[in-house]
């Protein structure tokens, strides 16, 4: 929140009067602007300056099978082995599932990690593992107990550039049906929590939700008058001389909160058609393409979400229906991040809360065979992948393998902790950093873990 107090001269007697305004933004952040912007000054003054980088994280709600996308098994029994087969892709001896011909094309510029894994097959427990880095939650007790790594992100980095939110979910944050659910900054308070966009970024008439600042100027009843009296904020405050008494980062708050660069890069309608096509035209792809949109503009961690991925049965019509659009999307993300030279400081990541079970199930789910449909698969957190790419990452590499079977990891295992301490070193933040929970604990950023180094 930015408190500014300017006085404006009033006709006749009493000389002045004083104008109380606040200002604020959604998802900026729960640490105030003023502070963090010193905080970054300081670092680079010390030798460590912010890094200009950022994250996307492509969330398939719901987990998606590594036996039938990125790990598959061909010479397995049938029951395991599944539906669809593996394709060459543009790197020597490196194969993914057949559903995925577009992402073949430009396996050179993202790496598979394929021996992920928490043993774990709760929707909550994983998901919270995922992408909080830590456990607690379950199917039982569901509320969340740690913040998400985006809200960290979002809180530590700020945004990379001035006039927009560093945290952003599109078109909203949800995990296993929770909202904002552990994508949300818990401990961290509500106002780490992402900026969400609503609406579907595919349809002609999306627009994001009031992006206007909050003004405290008594009654506005549209939002017309709102922009005029953020508009008067601004021309009054520099009439009055209460921006020239601010500091310098109380003066870049200032201009952050003020600025229209937010509403632009929300504009995905902007994009030429071809641009447009290249992602897609579907909600998961124009929605990556606003992810690309607000990193570019200066986000720090963007999330994109898609639900519907718990299979138990009619796997088949299922992933048929859903990954041309996820294909699609992952490839036209990646080669527009190449092609506008952000690929190299902005971080893909593709992944779910668990994988399905190796073994396909009789589509009965616990009734007679096929009494629910076609056979599907169930939870299995022993072995899952994540695709990865950007950010200084190299691409058309793969990290640890999974038995015969696709049951259990090999070698390499890799955990969310390590995948954390991944994005954290990509970010610049300090794995160090201690926050403070809702007992008064003091709570490191990450309490173990590794940089995934075989990727850089």
């Amino acid at each position: 929140m930015l408190d500014i107090e300017a006085d404006r001269p009033l006709a006749g007697p009493g000389g002045s009067r004083r104008t109380f305004l606040r200002v604020g933004m959604a998802g900026m952040g729960s640490l105030g602007l003023p502070a963090l912007l010193r905080a970054k000054a300081t670092a680079a003054a010390a030798g460590r300056p912010a890094k200009d980088t950022a994250v996307i994280l492509l969330w398939l709600d719901g987990g998606p099978s590594h036996m039938d996308l990125y790990d598959l098994k061909p010479d397995a029994p049938a029951e395991y082995r599944g539906i669809w087969r593996p394709i060459r892709t543009n790197v020597p001896g490196m194969e993914i599932g057949e559903l995925l011909p577009a992402q073949a094309r430009v396996a050179d510029t993202f790496s598979i990690i394929r021996s992920l894994h928490h043993d774990n097959g709760d929707h909550f427990t994983a998901a919270h593992h995922i992408l909080t880095g830590r456990g607690g939650p379950s199917g039982a007790a569901t509320a969340g107990k740690s913040p998400g790594i985006g809200a960290i992100a979002g809180r530590l980095c700020g945004p990379r550039k001035p006039g927009i939110p560093p945290y952003v979910a599109v078109p909203y944050a949800s995990s296993v049906g929770l909202r904002p659910g552990y994508f949300g900054g818990n401990y961290l308070g509500a106002r780490s929590n992402p900026f969400e966009t609503d609406g579907d970024p595919s349809a002609k008439d999306f627009r994001v939700r009031d992006l206007a600042p909050a003004v405290a100027l008594g009654r506005l009843g549209d939002r017309d008058g709102l922009r005029g009296a953020l508009d008067r904020l601004r021309r009054d405050a520099d009439n009055s001389g209460a921006v020239d008494a601010m500091d310098a980062f109380q003066r870049e708050a200032f201009s952050l909160v003020t600025s229209d660069a937010a509403r632009r890069a929300f504009d995905v309608a902007a994009e030429d058609d071809r641009t447009r096509d290249r992602y897609g035209r579907t909600g998961f792809g124009q929605s990556a393409l606003l992810a690309r949109r607000l990193v570019e503009a200066g986000s720090t961690f963007v999330t994109v979400h898609s639900g519907g991925w718990d299979h138990h049965w009619d796997l088949e019509k299922g992933l048929e229906s859903r990954m041309p659009e996820i294909d699609n999307a992952v490839a036209g993300l990646l080669g527009d991040l190449s092609d506008r030279g952000l690929l190299e400081k902005t971080m893909v990541i593709l992944c779910g809360e668990f994988s399905r079970t190796p073994r396909m199930n009789d589509g009965g789910n616990g009734g007679p065979p096929r009494s629910m449909g076609t056979p599907g698969r169930d939870h299995w957190g022993n072995a899952m992948f994540a695709l990865v790419a950007g950010g200084g990452i190299q691409g058309g590499r793969i990290v640890g393998s999974t038995d015969a079977r696709g049951e259990q990891v090999k070698d390499r295992p890799v955990t969310p902790f390590d995948l954390h301490a991944t994005i954290y070193h990509v970010l610049g933040v300090d794995p160090t950093t201690h926050f403070v929970d809702h007992s008064g604990r003091p709570v490191p950023v990450i309490d173990r873990g590794a940089v995934i180094g075989e990727l850089f």
